[in-house]
């Protein structure tokens, strides 16, 4: 059986609970919901859970360090586990990916962003899969503050249908790979069926 080990971004905490830089957070509780494994052991600096879902043994991390120390909690696991950067999905919030899309990339920069950063120097590596869950960009305004504010009720009311495609997408990752999942998914609007 493949492993994989699927850490969501975001901070810890309910003052940060339904930020736009807690869609990697949200995503996992979502995975967890699905697939019935629990994320709720305090392990590695985090929250973790163990189980299978679609013929693959899955770790599920959320990370409670706080973004800027994402690397920390992860490298730990990783090291425990004794994976590798191959088997490390990432999924956490993109700026220049539009709200209601995503894209699956494998390996690269942080783009600007902490968790990824740390991850990267933790890690001493960068390639590993990234799920970027698009927030879009502010029109106007600071983006620190942007990404650490509420998504809208119009977007709240839409994050279930996008939460349910990106699940999709990591299904079709684990079963059929990172090239058609990438095809299917990367670009397309995620609210387009709803």
């Amino acid at each position: 059986m493949a492993t994989k080990i699927i850490v969501g971004l975001g901070n810890p905490g309910p003052k940060y609970q339904w930020t736009r830089h807690n869609a990697g957070f949200m995503v996992l509780d979502r995975l967890s919901a699905i697939s019935g494994i629990p994320v709720t052991r305090k392990k590695y600096s985090g929250l973790f859970g163990e189980g299978s879902w679609n013929n693959t043994q899955l770790f599920l991390l959320k990370p409670q360090t706080f973004m800027n120390l994402s690397g920390q909690s992860v490298l730990t696991a990783m090291r425990f586990h004794n994976l590798s950067v191959k088997d490390l999905v990432v999924i956490h919030d993109d700026l220049d990916v539009p709200f209601g899309q995503v894209r699956l990339k494998d390996g690269g920069g942080s783009a600007g962003h902490n968790g990824l950063r740390s991850m990267v120097s933790e890690l001493g590596d960068g390639s590993f899969a990234r799920v970027r869950v698009g927030i879009g960009r502010p029109a106007h305004g600071d983006v620190v503050n942007y990404v650490l504010s509420d998504f809208t009720k119009v977007e709240f009311s839409l994050l279930p249908t996008v939460l349910d495609n990106i699940l999709d997408l990591l299904s079709t990752y684990i079963n059929e790979g990172l090239s058609k999942a990438m095809s299917l998914y990367n670009k397309r609007d995620l609210l387009q069926d709803k």
